[in-house]
């Protein structure tokens, strides 16, 4: 996930929210088979914002909602159907920028077994607020 500290993480009560491995059921592949019969995908986020306000008024409305950027995803990807993992990547994380405490975001989704001899395929992608 992310590497580095940088671009605004450094600055006092930056946050960093993990979900970590959230399995989800959906439609995503390019073959009959998986056009046509759910799959299983991984889903983990690094998610940094400024909890200053959440740390100082130590109050749930200055905090990150994590609760329904999770739920948000949920309900999107069990509706959706996707060909590649890069596209459902994007639009997780578009889910999650659009958030706008949201500093930067990191999106992995592993598709297990989706090679033989392997666990898993994932794609990563990260998105800065500017």
């Amino acid at each position: 996930m992310l590497t580095s500290l940088t671009d605004n993480t450094d600055k006092p009560h930056v946050a960093l929210i993990r979900i970590k491995n959230l399995r989800l059921r959906t439609y995503i592949g390019i073959k009959d088979e998986e056009i046509n019969n759910q799959q299983d995908v991984i889903i983990n986020a690094h998610i940094y914002y400024d909890a200053a306000n959440a740390v100082n008024d130590n109050c749930i409305e200055s905090a990150l909602n994590y609760r329904t950027i999770t739920k948000t995803i949920i309900s999107f990807v069990e509706q959706e159907k996707f060909l590649l993992l890069e596209r459902m990547t994007q639009d997780i994380l578009d889910i999650i920028m659009a958030n706008k405490q949201v500093l930067i975001a990191e999106v992995e989704i592993d598709k297990p077994h989706a090679l033989r001899f392997c666990d898993s395929v994932s794609v990563t992608l990260r998105a800065r607020r500017h």
